[in-house]
């Protein structure tokens, strides 16, 4: 349902996928000793970060960037 109403609303993919990189980024780069965080269960998490994304004014290498460092916090852990 919600993936329709993106796409209605006219939401790029590379807009959403920026979101999740966005969001998992954030989830795996976080101070050590952090409260755990629940499950992602639905899209419907992602929501408030996609509309971040669209609202931010920032080039595609920052997202680049944060796949960098996302890619790296993987492989560390």
């Amino acid at each position: 349902m919600l993936a329709a109403q993106l796409y209605e609303r006219g939401v790029t993919l590379e807009a959403v996928e920026n979101a999740l990189v966005l969001a998992a980024t954030r989830r795996m780069i976080r101070p050590e000793g952090a409260a755990p965080l629940g499950t992602i269960r639905s899209l419907a998490y992602f929501s408030p970060v996609i509309e971040e994304v669209l609202q931010m004014q920032v080039s595609t290498e920052y997202f680049r960037y944060l796949r960098h460092k996302l890619q790296r916090a993987v492989l560390a852990q």
